[in-house]
């Protein structure tokens, strides 16, 4: 079992929820073991996040991308990121 998920992914507003920012996240539901929301150890950019993967209602999860957060990566929506997702320990 890999301690990490490592991707190269880009900031997209999704079909399923056009209003939000996003970064689909593949293969989460193999990586968690589960398709509910969970709590990782995540960077994008090598910028922490503290908000919950969340289920896409697809399979997989999403980083949401709040306006500040782009601000500060200095990114928009269409723009690669670099993420890093690791367990929390204990989980």
């Amino acid at each position: 079992m890999t301690d990490k998920l490592v991707f190269s992914g880009e900031i997209v507003n999704p079909e399923w929820m056009p209003s939000w920012s996003v970064i689909e996240v593949p293969g989460s539901k193999e990586f968690f073991g589960t398709g509910k929301s969970v709590k990782a150890d995540t960077t994008v950019d090598g910028v922490a996040v503290t908000s919950a993967l969340m289920p896409t209602g697809q399979g997989d999860h999403f980083i949401s991308v709040s306006a500040a957060l782009r601000k500060k990566l200095k990114k928009d929506v269409g723009d690669r990121v670099d993420v890093v997702i690791g367990r929390l320990p204990g989980k």
